[in-house]
């Protein structure tokens, strides 16, 4: 692994590690204890994660188990990029436990180019939808009556 790296990664993640160019995970760990604005805890975007489901809702139980990098977390779903590949995305109904193996990351109040990302994301559907509007203004009309 690159000097980068002092944590000892699984053997899975550090081939994902690479893939991702290597991404310098000191400083980046989580912080529990200390001043209440200090503190960095939960999940993040790109993190490396082991899930464990709930193994009645498989026919076979080694299927209950999946691990590789955290993509998106919403309301009802995580979507997981697994170490050859593929992207699963696991009902959170299912789901028994969650490993955090390691952030690669910064918390998201410290992520200059999630922040950056989010605020150009937001200009952009903002201007999608103005497009919308002008393009499709006085063609629903067919809500009115007489």
């Amino acid at each position: 692994m690159a000097k980068k790296n002092s944590m000892k990664l699984p053997d899975w993640a550090a081939s994902m590690w690479e893939e991702m160019g290597s991404p310098d995970l000191d400083g980046i760990q989580s912080v529990y204890d200390g001043d209440l604005l200090d503190r960095r805890v939960g999940l993040r975007r790109d993190d490396f994660i082991e899930i464990h489901m709930d193994v009645q809702s498989f026919t076979k139980p080694e299927h209950a188990f999946i691990r590789g990098r955290l993509l998106s977390s919403g309301k009802s779903s995580l979507e997981i990029l697994t170490e050859d590949g593929q992207c699963h995305f696991i009902a959170r109904d299912v789901i028994v436990k969650m490993v955090l193996v390691a952030h690669t990351r910064p918390a998201y109040i410290d992520d200059k180019e999630l922040l950056a990302f989010e605020r150009a994301d937001m200009k952009r559907r903002s201007k999608l939808h103005e497009k919308v509007e002008k393009e499709t203004q006085g063609n629903d009309d067919s809500h009115l009556w007489g």
